[in-house]
């Protein structure tokens, strides 16, 4: 060891004095010495303190200057490096450190060498290491580098971060004996950045297989980095054979990357995908999506679609008070339809956008908000366009409170009454995307409206048991052109024209409400299982009255050939619609109902053991009358329930019942149903009824291993190459798509079903009769393990009315441990297809994989 360095503080300057004696005179001379250093610093010292640990026992050989360290737990320590071993020799004046493993007497190995780095960790049989250089030689060395775990013969690190590895196997199997490999005589590494190697070639359960590249190039830095996105091969009865997805990844910069891939197929069709994302942290984010597809079926002529993706959000923090979203998602009429492998998209004939910017003023009382929507209809072709919606609110102002900010207390009952205003224009307009002038279209289809409303509200104190709240309303539309329709006798039919102008209607309405709560429980016995029986009734009741300011907006007009007539507003064609004809003087009720109950639970101990069940959440009944009307002054009953029950069945519930009776031929008449049968709510004219609930085995209460690996997973990715966890959403989409490549085997079997049945009441007038129209739909998910390693799963849709299959999904998948082998297969009336995939479950090394996909259009 080298001696210990001089501590310069400790150091110090010695001033004295002495004196000379004469005759008569003491002379005093002052003597000054000066700081020097105690000890030398050695030539062969090392630049920190070796740190040393044995077991067993050290023994130090002076004259050579050796140290030998006996023991299974024995280490040394130098700076950032750590080194442990049964057996490790260090040489003080060449700075070498030598260790070997040890093996019993039976052969066994009783601990191999560790050496640690924070670049490099590896397990050996063997090493020599230079402290002073950092440089050293292993043998039968295993390490990790990223995913990649390296076993090599013998392994020499030159430098800091750079290392080679001869006759050396690189996995991403974390066995001892991996199930594949790549095999090189001589690879480079660059820690966390990349390795080199020459000639290399795969072996699966130690058998080589003779394919052999000339070279080898793989990525070990985390984060973004540029390249090649591999394909895939597929094969369509009607587009032929294809290359699918073949394409470049580019950084364009720490905040812009862009993926670039392309398509061909056999038959002459080609899609082309251009994807850059953007992403600027506490500021932005977004991810643009454009695709360009020539399809291209055999013996028919081409057709060329475009689909535009695009997702922006804005971080709240970047200016407080505004925020700008955007989603986007358009494109060519017959685009999804074209799309081929992916039957969900198939189905989807409606496109929606929505981009808005909304401000809100720091200590203002109003705020802004402009949107622009987009609505298609893939099948007819229809496009609808906002463009903008402006919407400026105002909240609530108390014109009559205090301004004195030092007010302590309660407002006087005046001081409560509020004013707000809220305001929205819109600008509407259409187009056929298959038709021709498109810009005339707009042009002619453009409409403009406006709407703006004024609530008066006054709080009042609860008076007793009851809330009272009366309220006013003043509401004025702005329209932009008048619709008249006459019959034509000549031609037998419909006659519109319409009035350009500024046009304007209102409408007030005044009302007072009340609302209470009344609670009722039943207990039992304490020695019962049921303790008590809780029923919450909420009843609301609203007195309003609504003047029939909008007489002068209809007038009456013959639509038939059968000269009836009718009352037509003029503003039927507007965006905001014409308000309501007639004048209301009535009220408006509703009942809603909640029961629970308290039971002992062996389970759950807290709260004394007793626990509460929800047996309905919600039953309620609405209803208003107008005392005003000419007949038919019931509105008609509304009930809706909705409960979940035993904690696994959530069930919806809904009816619409007509109080008034009908004649045989369904007709309503206006005489109240109770005059005949009391005890009933009326004619059931329609109403829907709704289940959904899972099922599933294994260990509830935890979260299983997979969902927690998927969602670090997912997170890391997105650390990984500093985009937002937002941005994987085709990752999301990917597994969605695949589903056998992401199972949980530790769940043995799974069930989700929902059912929903829809029925209504309908009366023809033109031929004086009532039909019935049912709808029963049924959706499923469920797996099964067959065995601990292969795991079968289903989904899919079934129309119960129309005996209609919908879309129908089923995967069989196979854990191989550091590999994965998926079979999907998926039909529907349009489109059949399967692919079969083996990959190994590494990110690193998805694109290598054994494919083989196929799809079919028709029948």
């Amino acid at each position: 060891m080298a001696p210990p360095k001089a501590d310069p503080s400790k150091l110090q300057s010695d001033t004295s004095k002495f004196s000379i004696t004469t005759a008569g005179d003491t002379i005093y001379k002052k003597n000054t010495v000066d700081s020097f250093s105690l000890y030398r610093i050695s030539k062969d010292s090392l630049n920190g303190p070796v740190v040393y640990h044995a077991d067993d026992s050290m023994v130090l050989d002076v004259p050579t200057k050796k140290m030998y360290l006996y023991g299974k737990t024995s280490s040394i320590k130098y700076t950032d490096n750590e080194l442990g071993a049964p057996e490790i020799e260090y040489d003080q004046q060449t700075g070498l450190v030598r260790a070997h493993l040890v093996r019993d007497s039976t052969g066994k190995v009783i601990s191999f060498v560790s050496f640690n780095q924070p670049d490099f960790k590896a397990v050996m049989d063997s090493i020599v290491f230079d402290m002073r250089t950092l440089k050293g030689i292993t043998k039968g060395t295993y390490t990790q580098q990223g995913e990649i775990f390296v076993s090599g013969k013998t392994i020499k690190k030159v430098g800091k971060d750079v290392f080679y590895a001869l006759d050396s196997k690189f996995t991403t199997c974390n066995l001892d004996t991996p199930h594949f490999a790549f095999v090189s005589h001589k690879i480079k590494f660059i820690s966390q950045k990349m390795a080199f190697s020459g000639p290399v070639h795969p072996e699966f359960e130690g058998v080589p297989v003779p394919i052999v590249l000339p070279f080898g190039i793989y990525p070990l830095a985390q984060g973004r980095h540029s390249g090649l996105l591999a394909p895939t091969f597929a094969a369509s009865d009607q587009y032929g054979i294809s290359l699918e997805r073949l394409g470049y990844y580019k950084v364009i910069s720490p905040n812009w990357d862009v993926i670039t891939t392309g398509t061909l197929y056999s038959y002459g069709g080609w899609a082309v995908n251009v994807n850059p994302r953007y992403y600027k942290r506490y500021h932005y984010q977004g991810n643009l999506s454009l695709d360009i597809q020539k399809t291209k079926p055999l013996d028919l002529p081409s057709t060329r679609t475009v689909f535009i993706n695009w997702s922006h959000t804005m971080d709240t923090k970047a200016r407080p008070g505004v925020t700008f979203t955007a989603s986007v998602r358009a494109g060519s009429s017959k685009y999804n339809q074209l799309v081929p492998n992916n039957a969900t998209q198939n189905f989807t004939n409606q496109m929606q956008s929505s981009i808005a910017y909304s401000k809100t003023w720091k200590d203002k009382p109003y705020n802004v908000i402009i949107s622009a929507n987009h609505s298609q209809n893939t099948n007819s072709g229809v496009i609808n366009l906002n463009i903008p919606d402006v919407a400026f609110n105002l909240v609530t102002l108390y014109p009559f409170r205090r301004k004195n900010e030092d007010f302590i207390g309660e407002y006087k009952w005046y001081e409560n009454l509020g004013v707000g205003l809220t305001t929205n224009t819109k600008s509407q307009t259409f187009f056929v995307d298959t038709a021709k002038r498109i810009v005339q279209q707009i042009k002619d289809n453009l409409q403009w409206g406006a709407s703006h409303t004024v609530p008066i509200t006054l709080s009042l104190p609860q008076m007793g048991v009851f809330q009272v709240s009366p309220g006013i309303s003043y509401s004025e539309r702005w329209y932009m052109e008048q619709t008249f329709r006459t019959w034509n006798d000549v031609l037998d039919t419909t006659i519109t024209t319409r009035k350009q102008g500024f046009y304007t209607a209102r409408e007030m309405s005044f009302s007072l409400s009340a609302t209470t709560r009344i609670f009722g429980m039943y207990s039992f016995k304490k020695s019962s299982k049921v303790q008590a029986i809780r029923h919450e009734i909420r009843p609301s009741l609203s007195m309003s009255y609504k003047p029939d300011m909008a007489k002068a907006s209809f007038y009456k007009t013959r639509i038939n050939s059968l000269n009836d007539s009718d009352y037509v507003s003029k503003y039927e064609r507007s965006i905001y619609g014409a308000y309501s004809r007639g004048e209301f003087g009535g009220m408006s009720f509703s009942i809603d109902n909640n029961i629970s109950m308290k039971v002992r639970s062996k389970k759950d101990t807290s709260n004394g053991g007793l626990k509460k069940i929800t047996i309905i959440d919600g039953l309620r009944l609405d209803g208003s009358y107008n005392f005003l009307a000419d007949s038919f002054r019931l509105s008609p009953l509304t009930l809706s329930a909705r409960s979940n029950l035993f904690e696994k069945i959530n069930l919806t519930a809904g009816a619409t019942f007509d109080p008034y009776q009908r004649n045989v031929n369904g007709k309503r008449l206006d005489k109240l149903v109770w005059a005949n049968r009391p005890l009933s709510l009326g004619t059931l004219t329609s109403g829907s009824v709704s289940l959904q609930s899972g099922f599933k085995g294994g260990d509830k209460s935890k979260q299983t291993s997979s969902e927690l690996t998927d969602q670090n997973t997912l997170q890391q990715n997105a650390g990984a190459i500093g985009m937002p966890l937002n941005d994987y959403e085709q990752e999301a989409a990917y597994i969605r798509n695949n589903p056998g490549e992401f199972v949980d085997f530790s769940i043995p079997w799974s069930v989700d079903f929902s059912y929903s049945l829809r029925f209504g009441r309908n009366y023809i007038e033109s031929s004086n009769k009532s039909t019935v129209d049912f709808n029963q739909d049924v959706t499923f998910n469920g797996s099964i393990n067959l065995t601990p390693k292969w795991k079968l799963g289903m989904n899919g849709s079934f129309n119960i009315t129309q005996k209609q299959l919908g879309l129908l999904s089923m995967y069989l998948s196979r854990e191989m441990h550091c590999w994965q082998m998926t079979i999907n297969v998926s039909r529907s009336d349009r489109q059949r297809y399967f692919t079969i995939n083996i990959s190994p479950k590494s990110p690193m090394l998805r694109d290598l994989k054994v494919n083989r996909t196929r799809y079919f259009i028709g029948n």
